[in-house]
């Protein structure tokens, strides 16, 4: 099963110009996720949810899409046809923006699967730490459970990022803490539940996900924030991650999308 997780920037539109969208659905279909997992889904379930009718279109995927009502920026995960879902739910009430979460069947495996796609508040590192939490009840070490997206939070396994002193620091305390340091709660009480950094145990974790080339000088400094979490059963399954760096994602978002994938029962 290859998983793709992709915080696409407002849905890959800057206005009404689509060229970042078309950009992002090439490349999703030269990559051929079974599992889809992405953030700012912007303006997906607008005028009777058209953009993700024409999305599921255009991947020949099946969406489910989580309602930021607040934010806007919709979470959202898409299957490939041969994968049955089982149920769907969306939780805007405990997340800065929402977090979807989908059970369904996987050709292969004994048990069904469960992807959670999440963006954590870029606000503060408190908030995303409370977001943790709701999270962290997912760890279930016997089934496969997989959580992937947009954390905005450095990990306990990555170097301090460079250039976070000299951050605004409007923009430096969303990611450090008192000290001035990043802070690696978030993660942390994450793997501490017993989830399993897909990127760490496959050595891929030193690759920065953040910002895209085309996207230097804003709030970031280079850093990985972006995930693959998996619990103990599907991180056994785990055989390959990579972050998709290329002129195309170097332009398409200020995020690079991941890339892992798991064996077969």
């Amino acid at each position: 099963m290859r998983v793709m997780s992709y915080n696409t920037l407002f849905g890959g539109f800057d206005g009404s110009d689509d060229r970042r969208r078309n950009d992002q659905l090439t490349l999703i279909h030269n990559t051929d996720p079974d599992i889809l997992l992405i953030q700012e889904a912007k303006g997906y379930t607008a005028s009777g949810s058209a953009l993700l009718y024409a999305t599921e279109q255009a991947l020949g995927r099946r969406g489910f899409v989580a309602e930021a009502p607040i934010t806007g920026q919709h979470t959202a995960i898409f299957l490939k046809p041969e994968l049955q879902p089982l149920s769907f739910e969306a939780d805007a009430a405990h997340f800065h923006h929402a977090a979807a979460m989908l059970r369904f069947r996987v050709p292969g495996y004994a048990q069904p699967w469960t992807a959670l796609s999440v963006h954590l508040c870029p606000n503060g590192t408190e908030v995303r730490l409370r977001e943790a939490s709701y999270l962290a009840q997912h760890a279930i070490d016997d089934a496969l459970v997989l959580i992937g997206g947009d954390f905005n939070s450095v990990s306990p396994a990555d170097a301090e990022p460079d250039g976070l002193d000299g951050l605004p620091a409007r923009f430096r305390t969303r990611y450090a803490g008192p000290d001035g340091r990043a802070d690696r709660r978030t993660l942390a009480l994450l793997l501490q539940a017993g989830f399993t950094d897909v990127a760490v145990k496959l050595e891929g974790h030193g690759v920065p996900t953040v910002p895209g080339a085309g996207f230097k000088h804003t709030e970031f400094v280079p850093f990985r924030s972006d995930y693959l979490l998996a619990s103990a059963a599907l991180a056994q399954r785990a055989r390959t991650y990579s972050v998709i760096r290329s002129p195309i994602t170097d332009a398409a978002s200020d995020h690079y999308p991941i890339v892992a994938e798991f064996g077969e029962d």
